[in-house]
């Protein structure tokens, strides 16, 4: 097991050499144009490994992955920091009934039989994509996914809903696809049956892959398989990191994030991070709290370096975030003592010296150069 260490900062800092033990569990989605071994070529060229194993029965369900042997027998083999879990390409785009029935309770087991091996395990749903003309097969059965579009927000609804459930990440391949789509829709990330990958497509998801585990952009990366040319690499790689990185917390991938406001001597702390189980905050001054949100107070002067360390999956996995700030404290000696001022005289209206009477205005003026005002009424 390879327990990760990102140390990130305000500023870009970019992690190498990073490896991951990946099971894929799924069916021909996942299989073809040997998706995993692309992930594993674009994280070669990067100077990071993917080791990889894969069960992908065609056509299979979870249902059917949560009894077969060999899928079993694969989650167990080993300590993996994450086995990717991909449904039948159509299940969960049918109503929420049905998936709560026929989907849900067998992701469920999976995922228990992942935790059942090691609690370090980070279980990673593939959000597919919709069909090229929607799901035409079932569309009179359930007429929202009778469009590309419609197949596609169910999709993205029925997986985020078994990443938080089951407090998963999801890798967005069919997001991916919906912002490829939208940006060229010449490219065609579909297979001659309007379903299966393209080489695009599975050149697309493995980009998609390579961002939602490392966390990092695939732009840059000189690996593209045979068929795509150098223009398309480059774009399938910014649509895949822009779709994966602009939001981790949407995808429910592990991160820690968090922003400050400084207060005078105080520096209040609001935590973005997603999918964790604890945290601690480090202020730099020697303080620590493992409050969600604290607020601290800095008795001296200073830069200080704040840290927030977010755990997750039984505190194997650590995500690191820091920031630099400048605290100003006002100290008692800073402030100048009041000098009392003493009354050198009082003035009526016309400004004749006079003494406090009843039921006039007066003027006090002090040696400071300071007056004031009175009305003085009898009492």
């Amino acid at each position: 097991m390879k327990k990760l260490l990102l140390l990130l900062t305000l500023a870009p800092c970019t992690a190498i050499g990073q490896s991951y033990d990946v099971l894929f569990i799924g069916n021909s989605y996942t299989y073809s144009n040997n998706l995993p071994q692309q992930v594993a070529g674009l994280a070669s060229s990067f100077g990071d490994t993917i080791n990889y194993d894969s069960s992908t029965p065609g056509g299979a369900t979870f249902n059917a992955h949560s009894s077969n042997a060999t899928t079993l027998a694969k989650i167990s083999q080993q300590e993996w920091d994450y086995v990717v879990l991909q449904a039948q390409s159509q299940e969960p785009s049918f109503s929420p009934a049905q998936v709560a029935n026929d989907v849900y309770p067998y992701a469920q087991i999976l995922v228990d039989s992942i935790a059942q091996n090691s609690l370090c395990t980070e279980p990673l749903f593939f959000m597919t994509w919709g069909r090229k003309y929607g799901d035409q097969q079932n569309c009179m059965f359930y007429p929202p996914i009778c469009t590309y579009e419609g197949m596609q927000n169910r999709l993205r609804e029925s997986y985020l809903e078994m990443a938080t459930t089951n407090n998963a990440s999801v890798s967005p391949v069919g997001i991916s696809w919906k912002n490829s789509i939208a940006l060229d829709s010449m490219i065609n990330l579909y297979s001659g049956d309007n379903s299966h990958p393209s080489i695009y497509g599975s050149y697309l998801a493995a980009c998609t892959f390579y961002s939602s585990i490392f966390k990092k952009s695939c732009v840059g990366s000189a690996f593209w398989p045979v068929g795509v040319d150098s223009a398309t690499a480059v774009f399938l790689q910014t649509v895949a990191s822009n779709t994966v990185l602009d939001t981790l917390s949407t995808w429910n991938i592990f991160n820690a994030d968090f922003s400050y406001v400084i207060m005078g001597d105080s520096v209040v702390l609001t935590n973005s991070s997603s999918n964790y189980e604890s945290l601690m905050w480090d202020f730099g001054d020697g303080n620590q709290s493992t409050s969600t949100n604290p607020t601290h107070s800095y008795s001296a002067s200073g830069s200080y370096t704040l840290t927030l360390t977010a755990y997750n999956n039984d505190s194997c996995f650590t995500d690191t975030l820091s920031a630099s700030i400048q605290i100003g404290v006002v100290s008692s000696l800073d402030e100048k003592p009041k000098k009392e001022k003493t009354l050198q005289t009082i003035t009526d209206l016309l400004g004749r010296t006079t003494q406090p009477v009843p039921n006039s205005v007066l003027f006090y003026i002090y040696d400071d150069g300071s007056v004031e005002k009175r009305i003085r009424l009898e009492r």
